[in-house]
């Protein structure tokens, strides 16, 4: 069984998506859909800012949704069975919720867009910043983050695979919390570089400012086609309605990426394809459950080596 996948990071960098741009009109057609929806030029962002542009919160989310669905779209085209499952990371999750028919391309964007605004102020307003955090179990870090709760905030926000995890909060928490990690059984621990403490409760107030518009967006006015595993829960949600709720407390609460694989391969789910920019969702599989494959489609080339895997698959 096959499940298509969306990261919430990577390599932003000029160009992205540009290929598939460039020869797929349907992928050429989600860049239109989101820049009708937005009012932003989105190929002018992707294929001509600088990396500094593109990192920026507000940018780099609806970067990574819009190359993340034209990849799919584009490679959706030639299969002749459906797709049923799909995740995503973070942002990423948003595309999955589209790709499923929870959304369409052009309201999910608007809500990306929205949600990127809303998440760099908050940064502005409620300073914080993340860490990731290797080579300690996930128990021992939350201890670790008890620990050091005295200086403020700091929680695990991203349970990414086994030895990767991101921590998130206030920022005399997290680099208390860095520089005692060693001496608890890390192997490392590396400041990331982000806008705002995500994914914690210092997010509580951009989650509620969300919360309108995730509730005025049309969740459930169609009925959502396939699954789709949820980032909070790693459960898997068929009802669209759902997903207001859902994404709200994403923005506040840890990604459960190690259990949306893995209860991914639960059911059945033997491929995962990583559509978008890079290939990290890809190198987590290898280490949450080896035993599955993954496959990435970032460009032409790749779309065109996945399809006939995928039609195999199928067959």
């Amino acid at each position: 069984m096959i499940a298509v996948v969306f990261p919430g990071q990577g390599s932003q960098r000029p160009g992205m998506g540009q290929d598939l741009y460039s020869v797929y009109p349907i992928a050429k057609s989600v860049f239109a859909k989101v820049s009708e929806a937005t009012g932003l030029d989105v190929a002018r962002l992707c294929f001509e800012s600088d990396e500094e542009t593109l990192r920026q919160t507000e940018n780099a989310q609806l970067a990574l949704y819009t190359c993340g669905l034209a990849a799919w779209f584009a490679l959706r085209e030639g299969l002749s069975h459906e797709v049923k499952h799909f995740a995503g990371h973070s942002v990423g999750e948003y595309a999955a919720v589209v790709a499923a028919g929870a959304l369409d391309v052009g309201a999910g964007a608007k809500l990306v867009r929205r949600r990127g605004e809303i998440m760099a102020r908050a940064g502005q307003t409620r300073p914080g910043t993340m860490a990731a955090i290797l080579g300690m179990e996930r128990s021992d870090l939350e201890a670790l983050c008890k620990a050091v709760s005295d200086k403020g905030v700091c929680v695990v926000a991203n349970d990414n695979c086994p030895g990767q995890l991101v921590i998130s909060g206030d920022l005399d928490a997290v680099q208390a919390a860095c520089a005692l990690a060693p001496e608890r059984g890390a192997k490392r621990a590396l400041p990331l570089n982000v806008a705002g403490a995500f994914h914690s409760p210092l997010m509580d107030d951009a989650a509620k400012e969300l919360a309108v518009e995730l509730h005025a967006a049309g969740f459930g006015q169609a009925a959502q086609a396939h699954a789709v595993y949820a980032n909070v829960t790693a459960e898997k949600v068929t009802h669209a309605i759902e997903w207001p709720g859902l994404l709200e407390r994403q923005l506040k609460c840890p990604v459960q990426w190690t259990e949306c694989v893995l209860t991914m391969v639960g059911h059945g789910v033997t491929t995962m394809v990583e559509c978008g920019v890079g290939e990290v969702l890809c190198g987590l599989l290898r280490r949450i459950a080896p035993e599955a494959r993954g496959l990435k489609v970032v460009d032409c080339a790749t779309l065109e080596q996945v399809r006939p895997e995928l039609q195999a698959i199928s067959s």
